[in-house]
């Protein structure tokens, strides 16, 4: 096995010259570059299975004079190297390993980026907390501190530790920060220990005690913190000392100068000056600078603190999902420059931000949006009631806004150049009560625009006008009552006006505007057939947009107050036969308001399609349509993306324009479809609208200023392609007291503004294209004051303005909790690349839709799903794709089912494609149905006579039973004890519960099933489920239609002394004498045993009853007995075998990879490859997987892919040479497992066999993107065993190929190769590839006659 992609929890991350940034996840160290734009360069295996938890760069003399990779490699780079170069040596460190590697900078901005590994694994006898490199003689060496609170002086180019001290307080420390200055006399050692205590001691300074050892006394101890102290800073300039703690606090001691000449230890009495508390969780690490102290914890969040004002939070800095932010560094930046600000989380994402230096820390607190915000001071009498903001041109800079505002006085007033003036004098009737919308029009015959503005009143009227003549302006009538609101829509080439006015009635104009005599600006309005809403209690239009489906028709999708999206459809021929009646201004005005006679053509628009109150009864606060759907919010805290569908066939559909009798019929038949529902972030009620988000470019800094009609016209090109298909996009609404813009996927605020809460006038800019460019202002009414919050400088490119909100994601995070499960839907290939897709469930109670490019590694988001109320733990797919045509090759159409917690199953269509724009599979999702059983309890009959259900059931495991034309069946286990059949009908938009049995009476963990052929066109269903007993029932569903479950098991089989974690079934036909099928049941337990049963399935025709059995020890002999199903069919245990202490934990998971080869993983982090036949069960390989927790696996399989050249960057580099450190620091030994990897070739290897028996022990057998895995010897040595007995199977397990026993020669039939995929799910995801599996085809999975294996 070989790793091909990571996605673990960060832990370590270091800047290296403010231009590359260095982070660890597991094992791996990975290099990104920062400009021109921060981006992936390199990745390279480094610590093996240890962890990274620290990157140490190498001073600059280090490099320039004589470092360790000198004399390791002189040969290899000469003196060349010397005399200028162009690397950085990293020291590396983790767990108990340190490794020394070397970074070529002049390579990483190119395409084919390089880390070298220099020299051997060095393992040592403690844990590692922090390393610095030290120069003496021109010789680089390395101090080490250590977890018992000692230090080590390691000489890396010998190959021995030079000194070893420890501290008179021999006590643990959870952290520990060096302090290195010319020599090991000077150096400074503060620890954080377990008495949450910090220590400082000089390493030099030793004093003789009466055993060997020698022992430095504390020369400091600074108490205080109440927790323990997980992270330690020093500020050397200002001799500031921070460190973090696990009672939510952050301290600030003024030590005074520590290291330096003599080993200097501070002042006598250092004081603490600040204790700084803003953190909501544990703070796992802290950074000093000159002004700043810097913070991040597990709730998520990096805080910036400024020292100026006494340590007051400046800024907040989140990007992360659940789990907190584990990892933290901070650039040297210097005097005026820039700060780079790195985060890596839990969730496996890494981001940085860029902060101002502590001259512009000023300007940096006035960018923060948070917190800062400027008052208009409104001059004019009365109270401001509503804001909009006009914008002539929509490329306007934010210095060129203009803000109408309109008071209760009837006046409206306009913000220009940092003046107000009044704009429009309304007369009395526009007093106390008013509503106001602006729109940005194109003049009739020309390229200029104007700005529009429109206000309603109490009484009906409606005052029309362009901001630029006010005088121009023209009372529309609708009706005798209150106008509740105003909806501009700007079409393609004319604009509308729609006001929601009283019984339900909307009125609607459409609105021309024209270049009259002198450059004066004339209005042209035509009326419209109105429109009537469905009677409700609140029946007025909150939302409107126009769709132009065909040539000739035209759709209006609104939404109104009571929270229902409603269908109108109006043909255009009317409106132009009502065009011929259009007049100018003189025309329309009659006693100053237009003729009635002409405003309301007869008779009124009827609703279409209405979808009754799908947004709760607060209303629907917009509605968007992007490429053929439509998106709709409101303020139940939803989403809704939907379309416009007719019920017709594809026939019926292209006769619609024969003729008009028939297009009626058509438009009749036309509905609105809800695919899914989008949730904002937890407490975020109040949605107003969503802005589409820009995908993100590739073009360098010099491409980077394309504007933004050269981005929408690339998007009208590609809108064919991509008409239908859902767009990633933020939504924008208030969450508590703050406005705010949230990213559903990445689950991140891109912009939050405290506004005071909803309810209020605001308008926010830039939207007019209905996109979100990455930055933002907001300008909103709080108290009668004018608020405007502030963009970002306009001379920032769109880089730094995306940086300075939200962070730049070099790497998106995923679940920052645990993943529970796993389930593969299948691949599709895009630019030649092969995509495989992926769904995961975690505990942060989401799904999320992976895309896994295998032959790099990459791992892209494609979908976020939050329906879930509670964690997911099981999912799985029925997925169908024709491959038969090319274009068929690149989409995928899967039916997921998802459940968990709370007793809830969701079920969704998804429908994956290849997206041109963004390079990257596109995915669309489309709810099913969903079903949970507290709601189903309550609809039934009766129900005082029963027992409750238990709201806390969760569901352990799903299995798919059999599929039909018009639904599904799947089987789940439930805590409660009960096995539960559910119908899933994709047509009706239901999941029925068809029947339960509480058989098990305790917690069910597992369900599987088998579907085999008994007789010529007959086929029987088994179901198997597991519990806590360790025992596993069979049952018989052949009998689908019924409703009544049956009464009990066919058969019962003790296979564990605790739960049954995970089942894999498979089915193989015997001897044909013999007669009927062979199942496979093979299971993992909490006990960690692996259990593997045989079972015999036979029908009563297949020969007589009394079939003649293998010999079964007389301790089986209870499991022999024979049962008869409803279906007499007839089941015998054939065999069982068992090993057990297959892991060293319980046994979390069981796939089948094929027939007789199974996967199994568990939280030993150990992934185990077993050979299953009917005789015995064989180890043939593991690998220490970099993933904690593993609690679900995800197994395939496809043809062997080799690596590129050129694309070594993406995947995970590995090398094999260790080095083990004795006792004391002494050097005692040292192997090199298999060849360098610069001697390899092309991926493939020769295996070394080990014996099976002895597979606890792993040795990597050579491998270039392999795990190798050191072998310690106490007694030295140092020599390399090629003794095949003293040999285990390899961290880089390759499944071996059929050989000839009598001949010892690999079998060469001309079978093709193929590779299988291994997908381990927990605190993380790692995709593990297996080489040289050959598949006969006697060896390929049975299918069950519906398209997917039967495992």
């Amino acid at each position: 096995m070989e790793t091909v992609a990571l996605l673990a929890p960060v832990t370590a991350l270091e800047f290296v010259q403010d231009s590359f940034l260095l982070t660890g996840e597991g094992p791996i160290l990975s290099v990104y570059s920062l400009h021109p734009r921060p981006k992936a360069c390199t990745s390279l295996n480094v610590l093996q299975h240890y962890k990274i938890h620290g990157i140490r760069p190498a001073c600059p003399s280090a490099e320039t004079k004589r470092s360790p990779a000198k004399s390791i490699q002189k040969e290899k780079h000469g003196p060349s190297c010397a005399a200028e170069p162009h690397f950085t040596d990293l020291a590396v460190f983790g767990g108990k390993a340190v490794r020394l590697v070397r970074a070529h900078t002049h390579l990483l901005d190119g395409e084919h980026g390089h880390l070298e590994v220099l020299g051997p694994l060095m393992e040592l006898q403690d844990w590692v907390l922090d390393l610095r490199w030290l120069l003496i003689d021109k010789q680089s060496l390395l101090c080490v501190a250590l977890a018992h609170n000692s230090t080590l002086l390691l000489d890396v180019t010998a190959g021995r530790a030079l000194v070893h001290s420890f501290c008179l307080e021999s006590c643990l420390l959870y952290s520990a920060l060096l302090l290195v200055h010319t020599s090991w006399a000077d150096t400074v050692l503060v620890g954080g220990t377990v008495f949450n205590q910090l220590v400082v001691w000089r390493p030099g300074g030793r004093v003789k005690s009466g055993d060997s050892e020698h022992k430095a006394p504390i020369e400091q101890c600074l108490c205080g913190h109440t927790g323990v102290i997980f992270c330690i800073s020093y500020c050397q300039e200002r001799g500031y000392l921070a460190s973090a703690s696990d009672d939510r606090s952050v301290r600030v001691w003024d030590v005074g100068a520590l290291g330096g000449p003599g080993g200097t230890c501070g002042n006598l009495n250092p004081a603490c000056l600040w204790v700084l508390y803003g953190h909501q969780a544990r703070v796992f690490s802290v950074r000093l600078s000159l002004a700043n102290v810097f913070s991040a914890g597990e709730d998520g969040a990096c805080i910036v603190w400024d020292l100026a004002r006494s340590g007051k939070v400046v800024r907040r800095l989140k990007g992360h999902r659940a789990g907190g932010v584990r990892a933290l560094a901070v650039s040297e930046g210097a005097g005026t420059e820039e700060r780079w600000v790195a985060t890596g989380g839990a969730d496996g994402g890494v981001r940085v931000w860029r902060v101002e230096g502590r001259e512009e820390k000023e300007k940096m607190e006035e960018e923060t949006v948070t917190e800062k915000l400027t008052d208009l001071k409104f001059p004019g009498q009365g109270l401001p009631k509503a804001v909009c903001i006009e914008a002539e041109d929509e490329a306007m800079q934010w210095s060129q806004i203009k803000f109408v505002v309109c008071t209760d006085k009837g006046t409206v007033w306009q913000y220009r150049d940092e003046k107000w003036a009044v704009l429009w004098q309304g007369p009395p009737e526009f007093q106390s009560y008013c509503v106001m919308e602006t729109v940005t029009a194109n003049v009739k015959d020309s390229t200029t625009k104007a700005p529009l503005c429109a206000v309603g009143t109490l009484s009906g009227s409606i005052q029309v006008f362009p901001t630029s003549h006010p005088q121009s302006g023209i009372i529309l009538a609708a009706g005798s009552g209150k106008i509740h609101s105003l909806i501009w829509h700007k079409g393609k080439d004319n604009t509308y006006l729609l006001a929601s006015g009283a019984e339900g009635l909307v009125y609607r104009w459409s609105v021309e505007v024209k270049l009259g005599e002198n450059h004066s600006l004339c209005l042209s309005i035509n009326p419209l057939t109105l429109f009537f809403l469905p009677p409700c209690a609140k029946r007025w239009l909150t939302a409107a947009v126009l769709l132009r489906s065909w040539s000739k028709e035209m759709l209006w999708v609104c939404g109104d107050r009571r929270g229902s999206l409603i269908l109108f459809h109006e043909r255009e021929e009317s409106e132009q036969t009502e065009g011929d009646e259009e007049v100018g201004n003189e025309d329309l005005l009659l006693d100053g308001k237009v003729n009635n006679h002409k405003e309301v053509p007869a008779p009124n628009l009827q609703p279409l399609s209405c979808l009754f109150g799908v947004h709760g009864k607060q209303g629907v606060t917009s509605v968007y349509e992007h490429k053929g759907l439509l998106y709709s919010t409101g303020r139940d805290g939803c989403v809704r993306v939907f379309r416009v569908y007719s019920m017709l066939s594809e026939k019926c559909k292209d006769s619609r324009q024969n003729s008009a009798g028939e297009s009626m019929k058509n438009k009749e038949r036309l509905q609105l479809e809800v695919l899914r529902v989008q949730r904002a972030c937890k407490g975020m009620e109040w949605v107003e609208r969503i802005l589409i988000l820009e995908p993100e470019r590739e073009e360098e800094e010099d491409d980077e200023e394309v504007g933004e009609e050269c981005l929408l016209e690339k998007l009208e090109d590609l809108g064919l392609e991509n008409e239908g298909r859902e767009a990633r996009f933020a939504v924008v609404g208030f969450h508590a007291v703050h406005f705010v813009v949230w990213d559903p996927v990445r689950q991140e605020k891109l912009l939050m503004v405290p506004c005071g809460g909803g309810h209020r006038s605001w308008s926010l800019w830039p939207s007019h294209r209905g996109l979100w460019p990455g930055y933002g202002a907001l300008v909103f009414i709080k108290q009668g004051a004018i608020l405007v919050s502030h963009p970002p400088r306009e001379e920032l490119n769109g880089i730094q303005k995306a940086g300075r909100i939200g962070g730049w994601a070099l790497r998106d995070g995923i679940h920052g909790r645990g993943i529970g499960c796993v389930c593969r839907l299948g691949s599709i290939e895009g630019e030649g690349k092969q995509w495989e897709l992926v769904v995961t469930g975690g505990e942060d109670t989401s799904l999320t839709v992976l895309a896994i490019q295998s032959l790099v590694g990459s791992i892209e988001v494609l979908s976020v799903i939050t329906d879930h109320i509670s964690s997911v733990r099981t999912v799985t797919a029925l997925t169908h794709s024709d491959r038969g045509t090319e274009n068929q090759s690149k989409s995928l159409s899967a039916l997921l089912v998802s459940a968990g917690g709370r007793a809830q199953i969701q079920c969704y269509r998804l429908q994956i494609s290849w997206d041109r724009l963004r390079l990257t599979p596109a995915c669309q999702v489309i709810q099913v149905a969903g079903h949970r059983l507290d709601k189903e309890w309550e609809r039934r009959r009766n129900r005082h006579k029963m027992v409750k259900m238990d709201p806390e059931t969760r569901y352990m495991s799903i299995a798919v039973v059999d599929e039909k034309a018009d639904w599904v069946l799947i089987a789940l286990s439930c805590s409660d004890g009960a096995v539960r059949l559910f119908s899933v009908s994709e047509d009706k938009s239901e999941i029925n519960l068809l029947w339960e049995t509480f058989y098990h009476q305790r917690c069910v963990l597992s369900v599987a099933t088998c579907s085999l052929e008994v007789d010529e066109g007959s086929r029987c269903n088994l179901l198997f489920s597991a519990a806590t007993d360790g025992k596993i029932a069979v049952w018989n569903l052949t009998d689908e239609g019924s409703a009544t479950p049956p009464p009990i098991p066919c058969l019962v089989i003790p296979a564990h002394q605790s739960g049954v974690n995970s089942l894999a079934v498979w089915t193989e036909t015997p001897e044909q004498q013999q007669g009927g099928c062979l199942v496979t049941i093979a299971s993992g337990g909490d006990d960690g045993q692996l259990s593997v049963l045989t079972m015999r399935v036979q029908h009563p025709e297949d020969g007589s009853s009394n079939v003649v059995l293998p010999w079964i020890p007389e301790s089986r002999t209870a499991l022999q007995t024979q049962l008869k199903c409803s279906k007499e069919l007839q089941l015998h245990l054939h065999s069982q075998h068992h090993i057990p202490l297959a892991h060293a934990a319980p046994l979390t998971a069981l796939k089948l990879l094929r027939p007789g080869l199974v996967v199994s993983t568990s939280s030993d982090q150990r992934v185990c490859l077993w050979k299953i036949s009917s005789t015995s069960i064989s180890h043939r390989g593991a690998l220490c997987s970099h993933v904690a927790d593993a609690a679900g696996l995800a197994v395939w399989e496809g043809l062997t892919m080799d690596r590129e050249e050129g694309d070594e960057m993406a995947g995970i580099e590995s090398e094999q040479e260790i080095s083990c450190w004795g006792e004391k620091g002494s050097r005692t030994g040292l192997e090199t497992a298999s060849r360098s990897s610069e001697h390899e070739t092309a991926g493939r290897f020769d295996k070394e066999t080990g014996d099976e028996s002895k597979w606890g022990r792993l040795v990597e057998a050579g491998s270039e993107t392999g795990d190798p895995v050191c072998k310690t010897h106490k007694d030295g040595g140092g020599e390399r065993t090629d003794d095949p007995e003293t040999q285990t199977d390899s961290d880089s397990m390759e499944i071996i190929s059929e050989v000839n026993t009598e001949t010892g020669v690999k079998d060469s039939s001309e079978k093709p190769d193929k590779t299988g995929w291994v997908l381990v799910c927990g605190q993380g995801l790692q995709l593990l590839q297996i080489r040289n599996t050959v598949m006969h085809r006697e060896h390929m999975p049975r299918e069950n006659g519906r398209g997917w294996p039967v495992n």
